[in-house]
């Protein structure tokens, strides 16, 4: 798992794009870590889409997780599932997941974050970090979260909402060891480009704050 840049690939934010070709592109891009979210079509509707983007995942060495459908990325064999504050909780959902799967999931304070690692959390996702438009209902904390949780949270620490190349390293220095995007590849004129442009900005801050920890 290299969290570094986190691609979520959603069809809405997509708008009407082909999935499999913002996965291609984002790859060309250099992205290693990829999420399939999808909150309207029904899991039956989504399995071709989601087996072909994990056997597209699996032949470049990158990994696939599934948004929220446990049973999804059980049938696909996906390399984990992310779930949020009102999806099924970790400990009902990590029995049922294989042996080595991962478990990541969302937060919005330091007592969600807590509880994320505690309840044995393959990594915490932080946000929103900056405002949003992906998700209207969207709680805004700011980098400065990542900041207050960095030195209790030792699993990897992933910033989430609203992050661009233009802010981006605010979230690194903070202290997170990747970042989510959503709109800024899905919905970028060059998807590779944009990628490209995202991992440029997250090295330089990391070579600003001596590099970021061992994953």
């Amino acid at each position: 798992m290299d969290p570094t840049l986190y691609v979520i690939l959603d069809r809405t934010a997509a708008r009407g794009r082909d999935l499999e070709d913002l996965l291609e592109r984002a790859l060309a891009g250099g992205a290693r870590m990829f999420q399939l979210r999808e909150k309207a079509w029904p899991s039956g509707r989504l399995l071709p889409l989601a087996e072909r983007l994990r056997e597209r995942c699996r032949r470049a060495g990158a990994t696939f997780i599934v948004n929220d459908r446990v049973d999804l990325a059980l049938a696909v064999g996906a390399d984990g599932v992310h779930l949020g504050q009102e999806d099924l909780p970790p400990r009902a959902a990590r029995p049922l997941l294989r042996p080595g799967m991962l478990l990541g999931l969302s937060t919005h304070s330091v007592a969600q974050a807590r509880d994320a690692q505690a309840a044995g959390a393959d990594y915490v996702a932080v946000g929103s970090m900056f405002p949003t438009g992906t998700k209207p209902d969207f709680e805004l904390v700011g980098p400065d979260l990542v900041r207050r949780l960095r030195p209790e949270i030792h699993v990897p620490l992933v910033g989430i909402g609203g992050i661009s190349a233009d802010n981006v390293a605010d979230v690194i220095r903070a202290g997170a060891d990747g970042v989510a995007v959503i709109a800024a590849v899905c919905a970028a004129p060059d998807p590779a480009a944009a990628t490209r442009g995202l991992l440029e900005a997250i090295r330089a801050a990391r070579d600003l704050t001596g590099g970021g920890r061992p994953l």
